[in-house]
């Protein structure tokens, strides 16, 4: 397997059984159409998108769940549906959606590991149209530029805070054994996920992932930077972070004999070439992966005058920060918002006949 290295979803259910009695008194609301399950100040949500995000979640899993199961799921879905909505129409009032280009240079990254005859089987497999996924891509990269101008913009760690929180974790920064800070690629051999994320676009067959990984390696001898060619990668956790894996153990690293080799025989800087990921148990190519040395820390205790702990919990204190603030920050504008939810309307009206 990869070497390895968080989404809110609050519970807005926990009513349900006043709800009930809610709306039992009052009845519900019918929807403008049938193929309507939810409203944002007005804005239609439709079943047919509802319907695109629930199958890509059910992955290539041969069980079909349960009629309760899949109400859940479409439920799950839809409140995260409703929330972007509010966050689209927050962007649009403050003039931050993003541009044709912005979409252009984003679908132009994520075709360039593939032929055309290739991307179109990608979105075949995926039941999508071209429209789809970049409608899909300006609502990511509208989101993003709304967060970094309402959230990121505002976050400030101070030089107190930084020596307020190593002098309470002091025995973080003492390593007990060398780590390795790592970056990947890694390309897996599957069936192709639906999920709604463009970037995840894996093959379907061992040849397939290794002329993609070969492709990607090209990229990197040509001289493009790993982060980019990163977003390609098939790992969710790394690839939006240009394939940053944070730091690995020694210890951790050893277990895979192969890939310890590689990482050792390099320098800072440095990349391996294509490695293979196989199965401890079936001793199966699962696909492939390169790795990136980023640095190498030997043992010991580390100090606050090194720029690298600064640096590191800078960016810890900025992200718990950041995490809290976007809490609050969809919670005001889900307050304020007119939202209401059809599906969960039919769902209760059938669940009390």
């Amino acid at each position: 397997m990869p070497l390895q290295a968080d989404h809110r979803a609050p519970s807005r259910f926990a009513g349900l059984p006043l709800l009930a009695a809610a709306l039992a008194f009052s009845g519900c609301h019918r929807p403008p159409s049938p193929d309507v399950v939810a409203t944002v100040n007005g804005k239609q949500i439709v079943r047919v998108d509802l319907e695109r995000y629930y199958k890509a979640s059910l992955g290539d899993n041969p069980q079909q769940p349960s009629p309760e199961q899949a109400d859940i799921g479409r439920l799950t879905i839809l409140h995260e549906m409703i929330e972007d909505e509010i966050l689209q129409q927050r962007a649009a009032k403050l003039n931050l959606a993003a541009s044709d280009e912005d979409v252009n240079a984003k679908l132009t990254e994520i075709k360039a590991p593939f032929t055309q005859e290739e991307f179109d089987n990608k979105l075949k497999q995926r039941e999508m149209t071209l429209d789809d996924l970049k409608r899909d891509l300006r609502k990511q990269l509208t989101k993003t530029k709304l967060l970094n101008k309402e959230i990121e913009s505002r976050i400030n760690i101070t030089d107190a805070e930084i020596a307020g929180y190593f002098a309470a974790h002091k025995a973080e920064f003492n390593l007990i054994e060398p780590q390795y800070r790592l970056a990947q690629i890694v390309v897996t051999a599957g069936p192709a996920q639906a999920n709604g994320n463009p970037q995840d676009s894996r093959p379907v067959s061992d040849a397939d992932a290794r002329k993609k990984i070969e492709s990607l390696r090209t990229r990197l001898d040509n001289g493009e930077d790993f982060g980019a060619v990163a977003m390609n990668s098939d790992d969710p956790n790394t690839a939006q972070n240009g394939g940053d894996m944070g730091f690995v153990q020694e210890s951790a690293l050893r277990r895979d004999p192969p890939v310890y080799d590689a990482i050792g025989k390099l320098k800072p800087g440095a990349i391996t070439d294509i490695l293979p990921i196989v199965d401890g148990a079936s001793h199966r190519i699962m696909g492939y992966a390169i790795y990136k040395l980023i640095s190498r820390e030997p043992a010991g205790q580390r100090e606050l005058n090194d720029p690298r702990v600064q640096q590191t919990i800078r960016q810890g204190l900025r992200d718990g920060h950041a995490q809290l603030l976007k809490n609050a920050y969809f919670e005001k504008l889900h307050d304020e918002a007119k939202v209401h939810n059809y599906l969960a309307d039919q769902i209760l009206k059938l669940g009390a006949q």
